[in-house]
């Protein structure tokens, strides 16, 4: 099921302290399109970019309660994309983000704060999956 074969589209938005927002994240991949759909977006708002760069994709399926296969793939499409978009925008190098991958198509600041739009290209590896019971045993005391 999970493949990397084309490219993909984010939007952020920014308040005027650059906390996140929200993101609009859209992929076609294997002839259907996937758009933002874990609740990922909910889970980051309020958040400073540093913040959100630093959630451990394991931490975010535990916490958003994420069991099915393609619940974590379609999180993991949009962590990754988030985590490169932000490096983009912040310049931040780490050799764990693709920043490369990012190429920012827009940047607009206006009273209600910012949105930058950006495409990104494939990821070059993808997760393993994480087993339904990970969630079930760590849910309880991760926040």
């Amino acid at each position: 099921m999970p493949c990397s074969d084309s490219s993909s589209s984010i939007a952020l938005k920014l308040d005027g302290e650059e906390k996140f927002v929200s993101f609009d994240f859209a992929k076609i991949t294997c002839g259907r399109e996937i758009t933002a759909g874990t609740s990922y977006s909910k889970y980051c708002a309020g958040r400073t970019l540093e913040e959100i760069i630093a959630i451990p994709y394991t931490q975010a399926v535990i916490d958003l309660k994420l069991t099915q296969e393609e619940e974590q793939y379609v999180l993991y499409l949009e962590w990754d994309a988030l985590r490169s978009a932000i490096a983009q925008y912040l310049g931040i190098d780490d050799p764990q983000i693709e920043r490369e991958r990012c190429l920012i198509t827009s940047v607009e600041q206006n009273e209600k704060g910012i949105e930058i739009a950006e495409v990104i290209l494939p990821p070059k590896s993808m997760p393993k999956i994480l087993p339904c019971s990970l969630g079930d045993h760590n849910s309880g005391d991760r926040v």
